[in-house]
């Protein structure tokens, strides 16, 4: 067994029928490849909702259930009784491409990765606002292509909607922290690293991500990013770099951009309007309902981003450090 394909889930029943109907159609030798899902949702309605799907599988599909399981808990668990010499996790709102498992053989033939990750984008067929949300949270104007779309593989820690490692390196990082809430796959690319394994970026292995349905959702789980970030900082003394402070920044400024413009100096709201207005031009490459939708994504995400980062900012100054 070459490949265990994992991925937790939490009910949303329609999205992980279409992530199974993905790897279903992956172009890979069927005896080569397994699907873990490791199922927390409380009331324990996925299963039954997946039984259809699951009867089509053409590999060997295993869903794991434990009611409220959390998401480091599930890759865990999944990972425990995964067969294949390489562990892949997904998260259960991305589409698979069907040469996915050909491209990461070639990567890996190239390159010997202990761990690695590739990139995440939107599908022809998402809607204009997951389009947009997707823009945001992968553009270079936005994120600095921290992503995977533009990173260079010596900076890069893979994320836990599009990673793998060598099923021994990560039996011997025990893991994912159960205690770390979110961020959790980001410390542990952070570990990987520090422990002097090879970690890179494969941009020929993206998956296709959906992402959050309302702008109301995205803000949320962005908040959530935000926080997580300082958890690292704290976690991995170092990690904590100037560009991850730019949403807070932004933040900031919406209010000084209004008090300027109230006294007169319009200076500083012209410099936001021209980074929106850029934004805006950008993503229209896809169509002009993105670009029309674009700075909202945007400036959804690096104000709550940028909120959840003052305020765990904020209580990790006020919390004494243990000696």
């Amino acid at each position: 067994m070459r490949y265990s394909l994992i991925s937790p889930t939490f009910g949303r029943p329609d999205e992980v029928v279409e992530f199974l109907e993905s790897l279903n159609r992956l172009s890979y030798p069927v005896d080569q490849m397994e699907v873990i899902l490791a199922d927390g949702t409380p009331d324990d309605s996925l299963r039954p909702a997946l039984a259809s799907v699951l009867a089509q599988m053409k590999m060997p599909t295993t869903v794991l259930y434990e009611k409220g399981l959390p998401v480091s808990d599930a890759r865990n668990r999944a990972a425990e009784a995964a067969r294949g010499t390489y562990l892949l996790f997904f998260d259960s709102d991305c589409l698979i491409p069907e040469n996915h498992l050909n491209a990461l053989d070639a990567a890996l033939a190239a390159q010997d990765w202990d761990a690695f990750g590739g990139p995440d984008a939107a599908a022809p067929t998402f809607s204009p606002l997951q389009k947009a949300i997707s823009y945001a949270m992968t553009s270079v104007y936005t994120t600095g292509g921290i992503r995977g779309g533009t990173q260079s593989t010596d900076r890069f820690y893979p994320r836990g909607f599009n990673m793998g490692f060598k099923a021994t390196v990560f039996r011997a990082l025990n893991g994912y922290d159960e205690g770390f809430r979110c961020g959790e796959d980001i410390e542990l690319s952070m570990r990987a690293v520090e422990a002097g394994y090879r970690v890179g970026l494969i941009p020929e292995i993206p998956v296709l991500h959906k992402r959050r349905a309302t702008l109301g959702q995205f803000h949320r789980q962005v908040t959530r990013f935000g926080a997580a970030r300082i958890a690292l900082a704290q976690r991995h003394p170092g990690q904590l770099k100037a560009t991850h402070a730019f949403p807070a920044v932004f933040t900031l400024s919406l209010p000084m951009a209004a008090v300027f413009a109230a006294l007169g100096q319009w200076i500083p709201a012209a410099a936001l309007l021209g980074y929106l207005l850029l934004i805006a031009l950008d993503a229209a490459r896809q169509g002009w309902k993105v670009g029309l939708l674009a700075p909202a994504a945007a400036v959804v995400m690096h104000t709550g981003y940028g909120k959840g980062f003052l305020r765990a900012g904020w209580e990790a100054l006020r919390t004494p450090v243990r000696a």
